[in-house]
């Protein structure tokens, strides 16, 4: 049985594990290679499903294996084992650009040389879109940020919260069935994650695109994420809506975790 499972009760797993999942996670592991020749198992028997047009968010402490479990759904990590599923498709073997999912990246991975506009668009590039074509979805993407002014100038040109913007344009542009975020508010302070985090909320209204947020920061996750997963040592301790979670927590780890004022 799935560590993910065994605390919760029946009633309690039926209410927290969505009906028809968009994205289906069954019993994923991933090891590395450690220091002496030990063995880190870095996502552990990982199983959980996100309803299509949800945000879960993903918390727990630093080296827990979220930003792993996020590169294994992108497909910038392999599987040891288990199965993905996106919609009604197997996408466990699939290369990245072949699995419609977008990721932003902690460190957001702009490209210093190109303009704003550049960077949206370097997806469609690649994929071969017309010129023309990627000028006026990039305009209508940035427009619905708010960067549309700030299109023809570089990254460095640009405040932290255009940066973020732009990071998020380019994912989105590419109309992706699941969107990755990996703690993308870490490197901003603090007013501007909390108003970045209202936009945020409000495009995912608009938009219901399924979105996985990783975070560890617990007011962050609880602003965004329709449920929380716990997730500790490469599992996942528990799945719910982040009060429930408090008041029934499947683990003392839970318990410790979520406990008002720790983070």
């Amino acid at each position: 049985m799935s560590h993910l499972t065994s605390p919760l009760d029946t009633v309690s797993l039926q209410r927290n594990t969505p009906a028809v999942p968009k994205l289906q996670l069954q019993a994923l592991r991933k090891q590395f290679s450690g220091p002496g020749g030990s063995t880190i198992r870095a996502v552990e028997d990982v199983s959980i499903g996100i309803a299509d047009g949800e945000w879960l968010a993903m918390v727990g402490p630093s080296a827990c294996g979220k930003t792993t479990l996020l590169r294994l759904i992108a497909g910038l990590e392999s599987l040891d084992s288990g199965c993905i599923r996106l919609g009604d498709r197997d996408i466990t073997h699939h290369a990245p650009e072949m699995r419609q999912v977008a990721m932003v990246f902690q460190t957001l991975a702009l490209y210093p040389h190109l303009t704003a506009a550049e960077n949206i668009g370097f997806g469609l590039k690649l994929q071969g879109a017309p010129t023309e074509e990627i000028r006026q979805r990039t305009a209508r993407m940035a427009g619905r940020l708010g960067i549309a002014d700030c299109l023809d100038r570089r990254p460095f040109e640009l405040s932290g919260g255009q940066r973020q913007r732009v990071a998020l344009a380019r994912a989105l542009i590419r109309e992706p069935s699941l969107l990755l975020l990996d703690e993308p508010f870490s490197h901003l302070d603090r007013a501007l994650r909390r108003q970045l985090c209202r936009d945020w909320k409000h495009l995912h209204a608009e938009l219901r695109l399924t979105t996985l947020l990783v975070t560890h920061q617990l007011d962050e996750a609880e602003a965004l994420g329709e449920r929380l997963a716990v997730m500790n040592q490469g599992r996942i301790e528990q799945v719910g809506p982040a009060a429930e979670l408090r008041a029934r927590p499947a683990t003392p780890f839970v318990s410790e975790f979520l406990r008002p004022g720790l983070l």
